[in-house]
């Protein structure tokens, strides 16, 4: 289904074929199984509503104590993505603290991270970028525990 009056974005949302391009990397293994490997763009999808991590990094990153910042999904059961915040600070940051510099910002309620965590470095890939694989995976088994 394509969105009316909006050629320019139903040319890039929609392939050849009509289907649409989700954003989602999977995989299809020799048995049929399809398995969702992560997105090719960077957000969180919070109950249908879509957050952009470079956004909500950026704005993160105006806050004085904030060294570096990553925005990260985690799993959630009712909303099915929620987010959490991997922060290097300068000194202690509290969530409340966060969430209150992000709405002084003029931020929506739904892109609020749900879970701020600070840490003393960030993960990097081989090319130096933020892991945010390894971050989740981090998320993962802390959450899990």
């Amino acid at each position: 289904m394509a969105i009316t009056k909006a050629p320019q974005h139903n040319a890039s949302a929609f392939d050849a074929n009509g289907f649409y391009c989700s954003g989602d990397l999977i995989s299809i293994d020799p048995e049929g199984y399809i398995t969702v490997q992560g997105r090719e763009k960077d957000q969180i999808n919070r109950g249908g509503e879509k957050i952009a991590a470079e956004e909500i990094e950026n704005l993160l990153l105006r806050h004085p104590a904030v060294i570096y910042a990553a925005l990260v999904s985690m799993e959630d059961e009712l909303m099915g993505e929620k987010s959490c915040a991997y922060l290097v600070v300068k000194e202690p940051l509290r969530a409340v603290q966060v969430r209150r510099f992000l709405r002084e910002q003029g931020i929506a309620e739904y892109k609020l991270p749900d879970r701020v965590e600070c840490v003393d470095s960030l993960p990097l890939t081989a090319v130096g970028k933020v892991d945010k694989k390894q971050l989740r995976q981090w998320l993962a088994s802390r959450t899990s525990a």
